[in-house]
């Protein structure tokens, strides 16, 4: 598989296949499903799903308690971990490349990003807003960390590799098509969920 940014290279390779030893686990899970039923309560529950940059799973196994009828779909480009996210929804519906060469067939009741952004060269960004919004049928939901001005900061040691800003706000600028519906914050010292200091915003598409 050939790459258009360092960062999908650093995300194919051996640091993105240990990031998965260190997000798993029942405590996760049991944090992403308080987490979901906070930021979807706007929604009409979505039947049917796509995650971009999956991961093992987490996510989807969260709302798969949520909606256990929803249909779920997920790009991911580490092997290890999409092998692994296969076994959460079916293998059929994962698919193993990065976000850049995805290029949606339909729509989806909920497109869904979660710390995923923060991590793509800037430079890309508008393809993967757009991507998103041609998978959203009616919801989108990004969760991500936020900062009102794009900044840079290291990341594990590393330079590059982790980026904040107000994705959400680029998105509504760019795509007219969505409107806030609802926003969050979810606190690392949560005492009984916490998540990454995860600012979350709900669109929905308007006309």
């Amino acid at each position: 598989m050939t790459y258009k940014t360092e960062q999908e290279a650093f995300w194919s390779g051996a640091f993105g296949s240990d990031y998965i030893d260190r997000n798993k686990g029942e405590e996760l899970l049991a944090s992403n499903l308080n987490f979901f039923t906070k930021a979807l309560r706007c929604t009409q529950r979505p039947k049917t799903c796509i995650e971009f940059g999956a991961n093992i799973g987490m996510n989807m196994r969260a709302l798969q308690l949520l909606y256990p009828e929803q249909e779920q779909h997920a790009v991911e480009i580490n092997a290890d971990a999409a092998a692994l996210l296969g076994k959460v929804i079916p293998p059929e519906n994962v698919h193993h490349m990065s976000i850049f060469d995805f290029v949606p067939d339909r729509t989806y009741d909920l497109a869904l990003i979660k710390g995923v952004l923060i991590h793509i060269n800037p430079d890309m960004l508008n393809l993967v807003y757009d991507r998103l919004t041609q998978a959203a049928g009616r919801y989108l939901l990004v969760a991500e960390y936020y900062n009102p001005r794009p900044v840079a900061i290291p990341y594990r040691g590393h330079n590059d590799r982790l980026f904040k800003r107000d994705f959400a706000g680029e998105i509504l600028d760019r795509h007219d098509g969505f409107e806030l519906v609802d926003y969050g914050f979810a606190y690392h010292r949560d005492p009984s969920f916490p998540q990454d200091d995860i600012t979350w915003f709900l669109m929905e598409r308007v006309g």
